[in-house]
């Protein structure tokens, strides 16, 4: 089989022709590829900025594609069956099963938790594209409990994409803890997973502002028809679009203007400030990115506006079917521009030119 493979950081690809990978697991299945998708993490993890985990090389990366069963072992777990299509996200491969993790059990405070025996936060696990082999190549091996059987109306190359960038968005919109009616906004509303959010956030009810601050995502976000209020960072200023939205609610003092929660997409300490600065008193913020300086927060915000802060990583292996399920159910599609396996460095540059929306291989497509 062909695979694209990373061989230091901060190179290019190199497309090789390998052998088979092995099932080693009664929990394996091993896929054929139709779609992988590349994620910011991707390029993080090529740029050596991928700590504490960095991969070993030569490295096979992507952690969010999508294809088909195509062999199960013999002494196999699982009851997925050769033929299926099932969507595979990075996290967890193999998880030990019997950490404080993988054994704790759902609580009401986290009722999307995973049954025990199974999670993606176990730390001993390996991840598919970060510290172990994804789905740059044509046939790759998921763990069985990992993946999310794809519903019939939905691609490979669409189901990719939901795999990493769409189970983070739906997962931090989930965290925000919102009913129908309150408002949420995403800074960084025209990249890959801003603008999914956009979709998933107006399809959940909410009242949706979009923010970004460069021209063709901004473009992006607009062109999508969700009905979400686009706002342009380099000319509006958060204060004065809080107040816009507190008059459009018939709020008459400042505290209560503003958004419930904000998620923050972009690694700018400008965005974490523009998402806080909009959000009302007892706002939530829900950080999803992790610039390697971290985020600089205001005491005065949590102290005197009572602004809550919290991180979202991905989500467990029920919200990733949920995802996929809700995606299905309400035609929820990524802005997906494609290239053949052997174009993937294109692919990369194309992904630095920063125009919003998501790049994926199609492995249908010719070399």
């Amino acid at each position: 089989m062909k695979a694209q493979f990373l061989d230091a950081f901060n190179t290019p690809y190199a497309l090789r022709s390998v052998l088979l990978p092995v099932l080693s697991s009664p929990y394996d299945i091993l896929i054929k590829v139709e779609a992988a998708s590349y994620c910011h993490t991707d390029a993080v993890l090529a740029a050596g900025q991928m700590q504490p985990n960095p991969p070993s090389f030569p490295h096979v990366g992507c952690h969010e594609f999508a294809g088909t069963i195509v062999a199960l072992p013999n002494n196999s777990l699982s009851t997925l069956k050769i033929g299926d299509r099932v969507g595979v996200p990075g996290r967890a491969f193999h998880p030990c099963g019997t950490c404080s993790e993988c054994t704790a059990t759902s609580m009401p405070e986290n009722p999307d938790a995973d049954p025990p025996g199974y999670s993606v936060y176990c730390p001993h696990s390996r991840n598919n594209g970060i510290d172990g082999p994804g789905g740059f190549r044509e046939y790759a091996i998921a763990d069985s409990r990992q993946i999310a059987p794809i519903p019939d109306n939905i691609s490979a190359v669409d189901t990719a994409v939901l795999m990493c960038a769409g189970v983070t968005i739906y997962s931090a919109l989930k965290r925000c803890v919102l009913k129908p009616g309150q408002r949420v906004g995403i800074v960084g509303c025209g990249g890959g997973l801003g603008h999914l959010g956009l979709q998933f956030a107006t399809k959940m009810g909410l009242k949706v502002l979009g923010i970004d601050n460069a021209d063709s995502p901004l473009q992006l976000a607009r062109n999508l028809g969700t009905g979400a209020k686009i706002v342009d960072a380099r000319s509006q200023d958060a204060n004065e679009v809080a107040i816009e939205l507190g008059r459009e609610d018939g709020k008459q003092d400042r505290g209560d203007m503003g958004l419930d929660s904000v998620v923050i997409l972009p690694e700018s300490q400008k965005a974490f400030d523009y998402g806080v600065g909009l959000l009302r008193n007892h706002g939530r913020c829900v950080v999803v990115s992790f610039p390697e300086s971290g985020f600089h927060v205001s005491a005065r915000d949590l102290v005197f506006r009572d602004i809550s802060i919290m991180g979202s990583l991905v989500g467990s292996n029920k919200i990733l079917r949920e995802t996929l399920q809700f995606a299905a159910e309400h035609d929820v599609r990524a802005v997906i521009k494609t290239f053949a396996l052997s174009r993937l460095n294109e692919l990369v540059t194309a992904y630095h030119q920063g125009e919003g929306g998501k790049l994926v291989i199609d492995m249908t497509l010719p070399d």
